[in-house]
C-alpha cells in the first residue's frame, strides 16, 4: 500500500498571526489537543510549528500524534463527519492491537477495543524543541499511517512558562479544540474539570502527509470571513461530493488588511499586513491555486483620529490602491510559485456600524475588478452568492450573521457551494 505514496502534500492548515492581548499572556503547564480530520490517507506525518508573531523562544516540552478515540456520545463531535472517523479509526486501531482481538466482555462494541497508542513527535530525533521568536520549525517525519475520513489527535505540552503569543482563532463545523491545566498529552482522556474548549490554534501551523501523487492542496487567503465557517463548509462539501484529492488550507486571520497594520496592542490581533502575511502562508507543500478574499477591512476600518487615534482617515485607500496591493503583493507572488489564483468579491457590508456610500463605493469598484481582471485565472463570486436580490448592498435574507459584515452559517455554506468544481477537481 505504501509504494503508491509519492509527494508531500499539506493536509490541515491555518495562520500563526499575533493573539489577542489579555492580561495573562503566559501559559505554564498546559496540554493543548488539536483534532485533524484526515482529508487523505498516506503513510507519513510532518508538523510545521510557528512562533512567528512571538516575541521570545517557546519550548514544546512533549508533542505527540494518535488516533482519535471514538466518542460517539460526544456532543462536541462533528456530526456530518464524525461516522466515518469512527469507523476507521477504531478498524485500524483494532488492527493494532492484540488486546481488542480477544474482547470476550464486549465483542459487539468497537469502541472497547480501541486503545489510544500516542506516537512522538520528534525534531532532530529529540521530544522536545524550540521555536525561536519569529520562526518557523519542521518536526521529523513521523510514519504514521492515515486513512482517509479518519481523525487523529495532535497533542502539545508546555511545561515552562510560554508566550501564547503565536496562534490564530478560527471557527467552523471542523474546528477548535481543546486545552487542559496539567500533562495530559498522552492521555486517550482530558479530564472534564480541567478542560476547556478553544478556537485558537496555538503554534500549530500546518501538517503534511505523505500520499498519492493525484491529491493537492487549496489554499484559502484571507481575514475573518475565511477564519470563519466557508473552508470548513468547503471541505465537508468535497467529501459529499466526491473531490477527495483536495485539501483546502486555511490562511486567515481576523481584521487584517492588504496595506497596513496595527501597532498597538488594542488591535495587535488585526495581525500582519498582506505584505508580510502572504509569502510565509503560502509556504504549503502540494498547493496548484489560491483563493484571496481580502480587502474588506482596509475600507471599514478608518474612522478619523476624532474618533480612533489608531485608525485615521489617512488609512482608507481607494480602489486603485486595493488593485495594485492585489496584484504587488499577492499575484507577482503566485505567479512565481507556479500556482493559479483566483479572486474572491467581497460580501455586502450595508448596515456595518462604519458603512457609508463612500466605502460600498470603494467595495463594488474592486468587486468589478476582482470579477474581470486578466491577471487572475477565475473569480469566486462570493458577494453575488450572498447579496440580497432586491438590496444587492445587504445580505440577502437569512444570511447575515447580525452584524451586517460576517454572514450567518447559511450563508458560509452558500459561500462554500459557490467555489467552482475547477478548484476542486
Amino acid at each position: 500500500m505504501s509504494e503508491k505514496f509519492s509527494k508531500w502534500v499539506a493536509c490541515w492548515g491555518n495562520a500563526t498571526s499575533i493573539t489577542d492581548r489579555k492580561e495573562a499572556t503566559y501559559a505554564k503547564d498546559l496540554t493543548l489537543r488539536y483534532p485533524i480530520r484526515a482529508c487523505f490517507s498516506g503513510n507519513k506525518l510532518r508538523f510545521h510549528f510557528s512562533n512567528l508573531t512571538g516575541t521570545e523562544a517557546v519550548t514544546i516540552s512533549k508533542a505527540y500524534v494518535a488516533h482519535s478515540m471514538p466518542r460517539p456520545s460526544d456532543s462536541s463531535a462533528h456530526p456530518s463527519v464524525q461516522p466515518a472517523a469512527l469507523a476507521t479509526g477504531a478498524a485500524q486501531s483494532s488492527q493494532n492491537s492484540a488486546a481488542c482481538e480477544q474482547s470476550p466482555q464486549h465483542p459487539a462494541d468497537a469502541s472497547s477495543c480501541v486503545t489510544y497508542s500516542p506516537i512522538p513527535i520528534t525534531f532532530g530525533g529529540r521530544t522536545s524543541a524550540a521555536i525561536p521568536a519569529g520562526e518557523e520549525i519542521l518536526s521529523d517525519e513521523i510514519a504514521f499511517d492515515v486513512v482517509a475520513g479518519e481523525t487523529f489527535d495532535v497533542s502539545l505540552y508546555f511545561a515552562d512558562f510560554t508566550q501564547m503569543n503565536a496562534g490564530t482563532a478560527i471557527t467552523g463545523p471542523l474546528s477548535g479544540g481543546k486545552y487542559s491545566y496539567g500533562n495530559f498529552a498522552k492521555s486517550a482522556t482530558l479530564p472534564d474539570d480541567l478542560t476547556r474548549n478553544t478556537n485558537w490554534i496555538y503554534f500549530l501551523n500546518t501538517i503534511d502527509i505523505f500520499t498519492e501523487e493525484k491529491n493537492f492542496a487549496l489554499v484559502c487567503f484571507g481575514d475573518s470571513i475565511t477564519a470563519q465557517d466557508w473552508p470548513d463548509y468547503l471541505t465537508l462539501r468535497c467529501a459529499r461530493e466526491g473531490f477527495n484529492n483536495v485539501a483546502i488550507i486555511r490562511r486567515a486571520v481576523s481584521g487584517t488588511r492588504i496595506l497596513r497594520e496595527y501597532s498597538c496592542i488594542t488591535y495587535a490581533a488585526y495581525g500582519l499586513k498582506g505584505a508580510t502575511r502572504f509569502p510565509i502562508e503560502m509556504n504549503v507543500a502540494g498547493a496548484r491555486s489560491v483563493i484571496v478574499q481580502h480587502g474588506i477591512n482596509d475600507i471599514i476600518h478608518p474612522v478619523g483620529v476624532e474618533v480612533n487615534k489608531f485608525r485615521p482617515w489617512s488609512d482608507m485607500p481607494t480602489a486603485d490602491d486595493l488593485i495594485n496591493g492585489v496584484r504587488s503583493l499577492y499575484i507577482t507572488h503566485v505567479r512565481k510559485l507556479g500556482l493559479k489564483v483566483y479572486s474572491g468579491t467581497l460580501l455586502p457590508i450595508y448596515g456595518w456600524r462604519t458603512y457609508n456610500e463612500n466605502r460600498d463605493i470603494i467595495r463594488v469598484a474592486f468587486n468589478e475588478w476582482l470579477r474581470s481582471a486578466p491577471d487572475f485565472d477565475g473569480c469566486v463570486d462570493f458577494d453575488k452568492a450572498v447579496r440580497g436580490h432586491d438590496n444587492p448592498k445587504a445580505f440577502a435574507a437569512g444570511f447575515d450573521s447580525g452584524d451586517h459584515l460576517h454572514p450567518s452559517a447559511k450563508a458560509y455554506e452558500a459561500m462554500a457551494e459557490c467555489v467552482p468544481e475547477e478548484l476542486l477537481r
